[in-house]
C-alpha cells in the first residue's frame, strides 16, 4: 500500500488487509489471532474480526503516538 491508500483507511480492517499491511496472508494472519500473538488490539464482533486501524499504523510507526496525525517516513 503507498502512503495515500494508508491515510484513506477505515476505522477498523478486515483481517486480510491488516495481514496485507504487515505483509501477511490470510491464514497466517488468522493463526497469529487464534493463538493471541496478533500484535495490536483483536476487535471480536459475533462471527466479525476487525483490527483498529490507529494501532496498527503505530505499530509501523507511520502515525505520531502524541498527535495522531500520520508521519512520512523519511526513507518514502
Amino acid at each position: 500500500m503507498n502512503r495515500h491508500q494508508l491515510s484513506t483507511l477505515p476505522p477498523t480492517l478486515d483481517v486480510r488487509t491488516a495481514g496485507s499491511i504487515l505483509g501477511l496472508g490470510r491464514t497466517a494472519s488468522y493463526e497469529l489471532i487464534r493463538c493471541g500473538q496478533w500484535p495490536t488490539p483483536v476487535l471480536r464482533l459475533g462471527h466479525c474480526i476487525r483490527i483498529p486501524t490507529v494501532p496498527l499504523l503505530r505499530l509501523l510507526e507511520l502515525e505520531d503516538h502524541t498527535t495522531g496525525v500520520e508521519r512520512v517516513p523519511q526513507h518514502a
